[in-house]
């Protein structure tokens, strides 16, 4: 349930120095705090990963976190995280969140605040240094938050103007209304499942990862993102026309059936090779040499500044979990 807990394999933590330790056990400590104030946030996350469609790929992004992290084996090692107290700042904030959204209802904000907490305790824990050693896999714990419920309407209404278009174009005699296309065939109608929000929220998520571990230049990872987005949309748009074109002849039950398996399993994996085998001849990078390294991060003054501002592991954990035992606090009233 704790993405953070995958940021240190037991394999990975193994190889660490004795200085890893006492950090590594305080944010343990801090995690087990946290998660158990936000545990409804995480169980509706949970909930929405493993019963709702649109989120099971999910699923997977712990497993890419801990991936990612497995990939700086030969750096961490050569680190000695220090705490960072004004991280504490942080986690207050995102605990702040968190409450905010238990008390307005709103999940999204209660569940982002409930990921940030995490995120702002590793970065208290391990300190800057290290912080930016795993930014990635630190920033990609963003995509444990479900969110994407919100485009889904102009996402069926984009769907039904691609649909109709190509319907026009391939001789088909239509007429559109919203989101309800009329065709001599029958009534189709773009649901919130036939939006394309679970292959472009899928998509958008790979996008980032390939961007952040293979390209390097800023221009190869916009075009990229903008393939993301873009192609998606258009191939959704596609499948919507094509069923539409197949029902002529099949019928539209027929169509239907065959559209959902299709897409669902055929379709999607077949655009998503395209993309990535269009991409291959831009690859840029190894994965493990993604993010900044070392020298870089040594070259950056204000870094051994900030690092002035230290304070215990035990210190830092017990703030963190003082800061949980507040937040619980305020649930109560």
């Amino acid at each position: 349930m704790q993405p953070d807990a995958a940021l240190l394999p037991a394999r990975e933590a193994a190889r660490l120095p004795a200085v890893w330790r006492a950090p590594l056990m305080a944010l343990g400590l801090s995690v087990l705090a946290l998660a158990g104030v936000t545990a409804q946030a995480w169980g509706a996350m949970l909930h929405q990963w493993w019963n709702i469609d649109t989120y099971s790929h999910l699923l997977l992004v712990p497993f890419i976190i801990g991936w990612l992290v497995a990939l700086k084996e030969e750096t961490l090692p050569r680190l000695n995280p220090q705490p960072f107290w004004p991280g504490l700042f942080a986690v207050a904030a995102a605990l702040g969140m968190w409450r905010a959204g238990e008390a307005w209802g709103i999940n999204l904000v209660a569940q982002a605040g409930a990921v940030g907490a995490l995120q702002a305790a590793v970065v208290t824990m391990f300190g800057l240094r290290a912080s930016l050693v795993l930014a990635l896999p630190l920033a990609f714990a963003v995509f444990l938050v479900p969110f994407g419920d919100e485009i889904i309407p102009p996402l069926q209404t984009l769907t039904a103007e691609i649909a109709i278009a190509l319907t026009h174009a391939s001789g088909v005699a239509a007429r559109i209304e919203g989101i309800h296309i009329h065709t001599p065939a029958g009534l189709f109608i773009v649901a919130e499942a036939c939006s394309g929000v679970k292959f472009l929220i899928a998509m958008v998520t790979l996008g980032v990862l390939v961007c952040a571990t293979r390209f390097r230049r800023w221009t190869t990872r916009a075009a990229f993102m903008a393939a993301c987005v873009v192609v998606p949309i258009l191939a959704n748009g596609v499948r919507a026309w094509a069923t539409i074109f197949v029902a002529q002849y099949v019928g539209a039950e027929k169509a239907t059936g065959f559209d959902h398996i299709v897409y669902g399993w055929v379709f999607f994996a077949i655009v998503l090779g395209l993309l990535l085998g269009a991409a291959w001849r831009f690859v840029e990078r190894e994965p493990e040499t993604y993010g900044w390294s070392l020298d870089e991060i040594d070259r950056w003054g204000w870094v051994a500044r900030a690092e002035t501002s230290r304070l215990a592991p035990t210190g830092a954990g017990l703030a963190i979990i003082a800061l949980a035992g507040v937040a619980a606090l305020t649930a109560l009233f």
